[in-house]
């Protein structure tokens, strides 16, 4: 360290040495000049050592000159004790900022370079995927589809992971660039170890993930016994669920039975449903994995252990002509007060209603009201007296509709708001249509089907009618107070 560098109480300290070396060399360089200027005015070849020198001036100024040029200004990154976090914090706000285009090199911004990127080449959105592939259970089998997946610029939202006996199955929620088809990321998947792999689009539902998913419909399920089709069906997919009761109704034989741990084969699984019953799903395109097969008999065992249970919210209602009414939710819990109802209908209601002998129809009632086969919406009377019932009913992947209005109830609008709440319930659950079998002659159904404003098909067959409803699932709501404001019960 320098005198001059060093302090005393905060100041800089200067000493006399330093003072006498700058006077000295002061003193040499005038001696120095002075001979110079004496040699070049009255030595021989003054004038010839004074180009010479000026010469060389210029020559040195030249290779100064031509030297910066060739290797710039600043010194190295070593020189100025630069650690190079610097470069990294500039490369991490380039990735912040995205990547620059052609038309916005480094160090200009977009108004220096004007754009010169067409409209058509305007990058495409992303695209979100669902995939499950089989890959060898070995070291390094994953990393390998991850980074075959990555050379496309596929990122990789989730995964889960399903074992097999041999192997695993792997599931993906992908985001892709929308240029890139499904096609060839099979393909990609294919080269890095991937077999049978299946594909499909996503939707911003599938973000959720798994176990949240899974929590959420386990609470549903446990509010509302008539949740657990609807459950299994968002827990396994795009598949057909099929409640066979213990006893076939109207004919007293048994129906299929299964272990009581339920079994997997392939692409159906069957499961013991808690009434007795067998619960089947079927997923032509896709097989289950025992994960799935263990997820679905877990939310099963959940609906058994809580037991028979609906929601007991009700709505008052006010008819035209003045008479109170309230709609709420049936269970088997009102079978004697249904069969009571069948009792006051005459034969014909009943004939439309059920399309065989009237003598059945009591025999039918404890399935259409079990909650393990839909939902029933029950009318009832200030005296307690059960006049309507509304059912919406799981039909393997289509939904049905069926409604019974007592003789003396009818034409006051009472099965047109049990239908627009049923339609409600569909639209609720992700139901894409509905369908009503009737007979041709039943003008009152068809008119309440026409009142829903949707689109309809119908089908005729030998005198039967069925009119299928086409849901709008956009909609979040169905008018259904059309003759009354629902009133607190």
């Amino acid at each position: 360290m320098s005198d001059v560098t060093r302090t005393r109480h905060g100041r800089p300290v200067h000493h006399w040495r330093r003072d006498l070396v700058e006077l000295a060399a002061l003193f040499t360089a005038v001696a120095v000049a002075d001979i110079v200027a004496n040699l070049v005015g009255h030595g021989p070849g003054g004038p010839a050592l004074l180009a010479i020198s000026a010469f060389a001036l210029l020559a040195t100024a030249g290779f100064h000159t031509w030297w910066s040029r060739r290797h710039g200004h600043a010194p190295p990154t070593g020189d100025t004790g630069s650690t190079g976090d610097t470069g990294a914090r500039s490369a991490a706000r380039v990735r912040q900022a995205g990547p620059r285009g052609p038309e916005s090199p480094s160090g200009s911004g977009p108004e220096q370079q004007p754009s010169s990127v067409a409209p058509d080449d305007v990058a495409e959105p992303a695209a979100l995927w669902r995939m499950r592939t089989t890959v060898r259970d070995a070291p390094g089998s994953l990393a390998a589809l991850c980074t075959a997946l990555a050379g496309r610029q596929v990122d990789i939202l989730s995964l889960q992971t399903h074992p097999l006996a041999e192997g695993t199955v792997d599931e993906f929620l992908l985001r892709a660039p929308g240029e890139v088809a499904a096609s060839e990321i099979t393909r990609v998947v294919a080269a890095a170890g991937g077999s049978s792999t299946w594909i499909e689009r996503a939707d911003a539902h599938d973000l959720v993930d798994a176990p949240t998913r899974v929590l959420g419909l386990a609470t549903r399920t446990a509010l509302d016994a008539a949740e657990l089709p609807l459950a299994l069906r968002q827990l396994l997919g795009r598949c057909t669920i099929r409640s066979l009761p213990a006893t076939a109704p109207g004919k007293g034989r048994e129906s299929e039975s299964v272990p009581a741990e339920g079994s997997l084969e392939d692409t159906v699984l069957r499961l013991r449903a808690p009434e007795g019953g067998v619960i089947t799903v079927e997923r032509p395109y896709l097989p289950f994995t025992p994960t799935e097969f263990a997820r679905a008999r877990a939310l099963v065992e959940l609906d058994a252990r809580l037991g028979p249970r609906i929601p007991r919210s009700q709505d008052v209602l006010t008819l035209p002509e003045g008479n109170a009414i309230t709609v709420r939710r049936a269970d088997t819990g009102d079978l004697e007060a249904a069969r009571e109802m069948h009792e006051r209908c005459s034969a014909r209601t009943l004939g439309m209603r059920y399309h065989g002998p009237v003598g059945d129809a009591d025999r039918y009632l404890n399935h259409l009201l079990s909650p393990r086969f839909g939902r029933t919406l029950a009318v009832q009377t200030a005296s307690g007296r059960i006049v309507g019932l509304g059912h919406l009913l799981w039909d393997g992947d289509e939904t049905e509709v069926a409604l019974l209005v007592e003789d003396d109830w009818q034409r006051r609008g009472i099965g047109s708001e049990l239908l627009g709440r049923l339609v409600a319930m569909a639209v609720e659950a992700g139901c894409e249509s509905v369908y009503a079998v009737t007979q041709a002659s039943n003008t009152g159904m068809v008119a309440a089907m026409r009142g829903l404003e949707l689109p309809l098909d119908y089908q005729i067959e030998e005198g039967t009618l069925v009119v299928t409803a086409r849901l709008d699932t956009a909609a979040t709501s169905v008018d259904v107070t059309e003759f009354g404001r629902a009133q607190a019960p």
